[in-house]
């Protein structure tokens, strides 16, 4: 009960902590009578909210350039434009920003003046996604909590771009262009406190080297991956989720304990070449297995704890927590064994 009360505050925490932080530092720190200091122009292209006047909607307007940005301004909206470049002149006043969408323009690295980014020392959210980018810009501001980079034309990650940024919790590459040769032993180095990590779609044919420890959530969707190294997961004791969907693992690309790992809550090896389900831990409560080559399940075999222990109510912490299990689209056919059912006994939904 207390893993379980712990994962949803985990869950709670990735999903909303930043935003609800933001969103209480606006009321603590800009108290109404404080706005009598700042001036309430708005640029001619974008729309200045009345009822939130520390957010500015620049998006969808067809805009070649970043308009100058007023000094009260906390939240940019600069989204779905034609913008080619990032300079320094509309931030010169900009100094109290937090967030900064960027999504789907033009925007290449050449386009970015150095030093721009890591000027906006109060920074904490950076959405630069569906760009023109072929490397993770540097530097970067030193603050930032989310870093979301997807979409790009990503292939090279500079040296040293992540080691300041200890307040980083998300990194969002997917969908680039990244190979193994890119990701090096120390690329994540400086990501303290990173927890989620989404290096899918792009082609890597290796697990990456160095995740951060503090990781719980790791994406690795739809690369080519093929063997998951002994004890890989001894590097990321606290990995809660671990996707490898559409990826080419077979089993004897996993060592025999690769994913008997009790931090791992789901586990999802969809669309890959497995044969059989590999050894799970007691604590896992999802499982997606759908789209392999498995031909059978043998609950007995597949059960983390002997079944003779599964079927003694007097051991119910020792019973596997599997609430979730999906094998759809492999080779077996109904009904269900029983052993399956004798070992996972909290088992709420089986696709087969």
């Amino acid at each position: 009960m207390t893993l379980k009360v712990y994962t949803s505050l985990l869950l709670l925490f990735l999903v909303n902590s930043v935003w609800t932080r933001t969103v209480r530092q606006v009321y603590d720190e800009l108290d109404p009578e404080h706005w009598s200091h700042y001036t309430f122009e708005c640029p001619r292209e974008c729309f200045c909210p009345p009822s939130f006047p520390n957010a500015l909607y620049c998006d969808n307007k067809g805009l070649k350039e970043i308009p100058a940005i007023p000094a009260r301004i906390w939240y940019l909206y600069l989204q779905n434009n034609l913008i080619e470049t990032v300079s320094e002149k509309p931030f010169v006043n900009a100094t109290h920003l937090r967030w900064i969408n960027l999504n789907k323009n033009k925007i290449t690295n050449h386009g970015i003046e150095s030093g721009v980014l890591s000027k906006l020392k109060r920074l904490l959210y950076l959405f630069l996604e569906d760009n023109e980018l072929e490397e993770v810009p540097a530097p970067l501001p030193v603050g930032l909590e989310q870093l979301r980079l997807a979409r790009n034309k990503i292939s090279r990650i500079p040296e040293g771009v992540f080691s300041n940024l200890e307040n980083l919790t998300m990194l969002d590459l997917h969908q680039n262009s990244l190979l193994d040769s890119a990701l090096q032993s120390d690329t994540f180095q400086g990501l303290n406190n990173l927890m989620q990590l989404n290096i899918a779609k792009n082609s890597l044919k290796k697990m990456p080297l160095s995740i951060p420890a503090n990781t719980l959530q790791l994406f690795l969707d739809n690369n080519s991956i093929e063997v998951i190294p002994e004890n890989y997961f001894n590097a990321i004791p606290k990995v809660t989720f671990l996707r490898l969907n559409y990826n080419k693992l077979s089993d004897d690309g996993i060592p025999p304990n690769g994913f008997n790992v009790s931090s791992i809550l789901d586990l999802q090896l969809s669309h890959n070449q497995l044969t059989k389900i590999p050894p799970i831990n007691a604590h896992l409560e999802h499982l997606h297995l759908d789209h392999n080559r498995i031909k059978s399940v043998n609950g007995t075999q597949i059960c983390p704890v002997s079944i003779a222990v599964a079927e003694d109510h007097g051991f119910y912490g020792n019973i596997p927590r599997l609430r979730y299990l999906r094998l759809d689209g492999n080779e077996i056919q109904p009904p269900i064994p029983l052993d399956i059912m004798i070992c996972f006994r909290l088992l709420q939904a089986v696709v087969i």
